[in-house]
């Protein structure tokens, strides 16, 4: 295989290669190429360079690379990531959470469709493979979060963990970042909740379910599919549906409030199992639900294309035409308002039938607030003792 650096702007010599060379080409919009070949575990077929790189990498097969019919692998990189802070503030109003903690960067799980790969583009790494085989974490995350809740001025409103990518990718087994934010947390008695599509979550039923008990946690579990290979196709690294469910049945069990998520649901491949998703989690003990209307900003439209036409060829065009029925015409609209739903009739059916199942299911109650009320600053070793402290 050889690998060729193209100046993005040159698109003309990008054409030109493209005709002399009798190799297999994905040439996208954006003006973006890759070589395209199964890859052992990992979700995406391509590593298309990041959009503010100054030159394009062309991967092609020149022959000379023997091919056994096996999927190569890609081993997972993992580096620490210095943080100045730790806390993510923003001001999207279909967010649902101004405050979020994202101990990864990367996601090893691979989910094709994941919303968050166009960010590895800051980091001059591809959204595709390399955001899932080049992964950063932040060592510094709990202490970093300690110091903020200290600080004097600052007032306390739940935090989101996971809002980005995963906070129990499989490298969270053996770094532990997750679990050391939550630990601050729950010490401080501070609000927060979580979301995951992992079973891992489980490992820290002890930290959720003393949360939990004072009001202080909420949980949500994203169960896409319940068709096992289906699952390993769009989301090769995550849990198996039904570990998914047996984590919603363990936290529930535990008391910890939890909700399931539908997301995303995708016209023509799993929106048809959004009513049996929200049935079996209501079973296993969740108490709400959610959904999101498939979303491919930036590089992931192209990303899902070519897994598309690689894993499901049989319903590739159909899928995208159903995409861009929701999107008015488009791979995708990120207005405000509409970019988590969609808009036009189909994705008003998919509205209809998901707040039916909601009610049919029982998960369509309101959340109880998470109390902040509770927040309180533990003593550091050797602070004088307050006489008047509850």
């Amino acid at each position: 295989m050889i690998t060729v650096s193209i100046p993005s702007s040159d698109l003309a010599f990008t054409a030109k290669v493209k005709s002399s060379c009798f190799v297999h080409w994905s040439i996208y919009s954006a003006g973006v190429s890759s070589f395209t070949q199964q890859i052992r575990g990992r979700g995406v077929r391509s590593n298309v360079t990041g959009r503010y790189e100054s030159q394009v990498r062309e991967a092609f097969d020149d022959g000379w690379t023997a091919d056994d019919g096996e999927p190569r692998q890609i081993t997972t990189e993992v580096a620490p990531e210095t943080a100045r802070v730790i806390i993510t503030r923003n001001d999207s109003p279909d967010v649902g959470f101004s405050a979020s903690i994202n101990p990864y960067r990367g996601c090893e799980h691979g989910c094709t469709y994941c919303y968050a790969r166009p960010a590895h583009a800051y980091m001059g790494l591809s959204p595709g493979l390399d955001f899932e085989t080049k992964l950063f974490f932040k060592p510094r995350a709990a202490e970093l979060l300690e110091a903020e809740l200290r600080k004097p001025r600052y007032r306390p409103e739940f935090i989101h963990i996971g809002g980005n990518t995963d906070p129990y990718q499989p490298q969270e087994r053996t770094l532990r970042v997750t679990r050391q934010v939550m630990e601050v947390l729950v010490r401080f008695r501070h609000p927060f909740t979580i979301i995951t599509k992992s079973a891992l979550i489980v490992r820290d039923l002890d930290l959720l379910a003393e949360a939990a008990a004072q009001g202080l946690t909420r949980v949500a579990i994203s169960v896409t599919t319940l068709d096992r290979r289906l699952a390993r196709s769009m989301e090769p690294r995550a849990a198996t549906p039904e570990k998914r469910l047996d984590a919603i049945r363990r936290l529930s069990a535990a008391g910890v409030p939890v909700s399931v998520m539908f997301a995303p649901s995708i016209p023509g491949l799993n929106d048809h199992e959004l009513e049996a998703v929200l049935e079996r989690a209501a079973e296993a003990g969740a108490l709400g639900a959610g959904y999101v209307a498939l979303r491919l900003p930036l590089e992931i439209k192209d990303l899902f294309r070519e897994w598309l036409e690689s894993d499901h060829p049989d319903r590739a065009r159909r899928v995208m035409s159903l995409v861009r029925q929701m999107r008015g015409g488009k791979d995708y609209d990120s207005q405000w308002g509409s970019r988590m739903r969609g808009e036009g009739p189909l994705a008003d059916l998919m509205s209809r039938r998901f707040k039916a199942a909601q009610r049919r299911f029982g998960l369509d109650a309101p959340w109880a607030a998470l109390d902040t009320g509770r927040f309180r600053i533990p003593p550091k070793a050797g602070d004088q003792i307050d006489l008047f402290a509850p």
